[in-house]
């Protein structure tokens, strides 16, 4: 089974200078422990910051931003702990339940959720409850309609219960990611407005190497920015857009920044210029435009400032697997946001499956 580090990529991104909010939780369960992870954990993000995790080693919700730890004494992190000490059975029962379907008595499996709400500059809100399960989407809710969408057959039995009259289970989650998850949001921008409205300008660095092929391949890294939404394209003459083949997720640095990498392959020949095109809330209206020299290009494809830049997001990436957090290869990357518009860790927003 082939997992992928939990990076930003799970996280929509909805225009480049998107100034709209977000709060978004993750939710992981794993059958077993044959990973070098816990079993169970939480992670809790405002606009792509983490602020808050809990796992199954250490029990406990913690705070991760200076904001939340100041605006929430020790009776709100202890009760998030209850909370969610509460959901690790919820959790190790939607496992087994789920291995049942696919008729699964053993191995690695994994269940995830991901919910959450959005407040946009217009005042309209979005907001969006997913599952998966080992790589694959099981169900999610339409908050249209409060009705639970599977999105496999092993998904029906579950989505039919939490759908009859008894149980209304999209009901409840509707409820709350169009009221308490927008009021919690709210509250959190406040907490931390000056340290996630901050802007901070994107530095651009573009190398180029020879392939035996006669091509060239062209790197474009943009580092060092903040907030996470960003553009980045090549250009052949300031005109034409080269599709890109190779586009890494937006990564996080220790200072808070983000950085990501896109790759083109172009033929190698004279009289065409490339340029690395990059939009950016900091900028304004601005585009920050590097063009690519080959004259001055050494062609060893990384400087020390390219590695650093590398080298500190793996460093963030490795720390957050030490975490115990990772989420699943998806054959389509990010969760598409549900049809309309804290922590609330109870069973209507963690369904038993």
């Amino acid at each position: 089974m082939e997992l992928c580090l939990l990076t930003l990529i799970s996280m929509t991104v909805i225009g480049v200078h998107c100034d709209g909010h977000s709060l978004r939780y993750y939710y992981t369960r794993v059958s077993d422990k044959g990973l070098d992870i816990p079993e169970f954990s939480i992670v809790g993000y405002v606009d792509g910051r983490e602020i808050m995790n809990y796992n199954s080693e250490s029990h406990r919700a913690r705070p991760v931003t200076q904001w939340m730890e100041k605006n929430e004494g020790p009776e709100y992190w202890e009760g998030q702990t209850q909370n969610l000490k509460g959901t690790e059975p919820v959790f190790k029962h939607n496992v087994r339940t789920v291995m049942s379907r696919f008729n699964q008595t053993g191995g690695i499996h994994i269940v995830q959720v991901m919910y959450g709400c959005e407040l946009r500059d217009d005042g309209s809100t979005a907001g969006y409850n997913q599952h998966g399960y080992d790589g694959r989407d099981f169900m999610s809710l339409d908050t249209q309609s409060a009705i639970w969408i599977p999105t496999m057959n092993e998904a029906q039995l579950t989505t039919q219960r939490l759908n009859s009259p008894e149980v209304r289970s999209g009901e409840r989650n509707k409820n709350y990611l169009e009221n308490e998850c927008i009021e919690w949001l709210k509250k959190y921008i406040e907490y931390g407005r000056e340290d996630l409205e901050k802007r901070v300008r994107p530095e651009v660095k573009v190398w180029g190497r020879r392939q035996s092929d006669g091509a060239t391949r062209l790197q474009c890294l943009v580092y060092g920015f903040h907030p996470r939404a960003v553009d980045v394209r090549w250009m052949k003459n300031e005109a034409d857009h080269v599709p890109s083949d190779e586009r890494t997720p937006i990564l996080p640095h220790p200072d808070g920044t983000y950085q990501m990498r896109v790759g083109v392959e172009v033929p190698t020949t004279e009289g065409d210029a490339y340029s690395c095109h990059v939009e950016h809330s900091s900028l304004g209206e601005e585009t920050l435009i590097v063009t690519w020299e080959p004259d001055n290009d050494n062609g060893n494809g990384l400087s020390i400032i390219v590695i650093i830049a590398i080298v500190g997001a793996v460093v963030v990436i490795v720390g957050a697997l030490g975490g115990g957090i990772f989420v699943y290869t998806k054959k389509r990357r990010g969760y598409k946001t549900a049809r309309t518009s804290d922590n609330n860790s109870d069973s209507s927003n963690n369904p038993k499956a």
